[in-house]
């Protein structure tokens, strides 16, 4: 293999190991037992139930934020997380202005990003239809 191939090639292993490991850090969760909210008035309400799957190591804490996919300028808000392996997170932990589309059905994103120190390892993300 000639030099610049050389050069080529380290980077290229270390962008798709860090790819491999962030694309196996997932979330999930469910909207749970919060007001039907269709005025475009959130309220504040309790977290829901998340479940986080192969945190990478290293992980020190997670941040949780809700985006609006249809109304993106919108701050829902969420948290910062201390947790350093994955599991359940139980709702309550934390509060944030709930779904509340104004006009019909809108799809809503969580997004996880694990953290160590100021460094990320990785972000998760996902997505539900309000109301289902």
């Amino acid at each position: 293999m000639n030099s610049f191939l050389k050069t080529l090639a380290a980077p290229l292993f270390l962008l798709a190991a860090t790819t491999s490991a962030q694309a196996d850090f997932s979330l999930s969760f469910a909207w749970g037992d919060i007001p039907r909210c269709t005025s475009g008035s959130p309220n504040t309400v309790p977290n829901p139930r998340f479940t986080l799957q192969d945190l990478p190591a290293g992980t020190e804490t997670v941040e949780l934020r809700l985006v609006d996919l249809d109304v993106r300028g919108y701050n829902h808000g969420g948290a910062t997380l201390r947790m350093g392996q994955s599991g359940t997170i139980p709702s309550g932990l934390f509060t944030y202005r709930s779904p509340c589309p104004p006009n019909g059905v809108h799809t809503y994103e969580w997004t996880a990003t694990a953290r160590q120190g100021r460094t990320v390892l990785g972000t998760a993300t996902a997505r539900r239809r309000y109301p289902e």
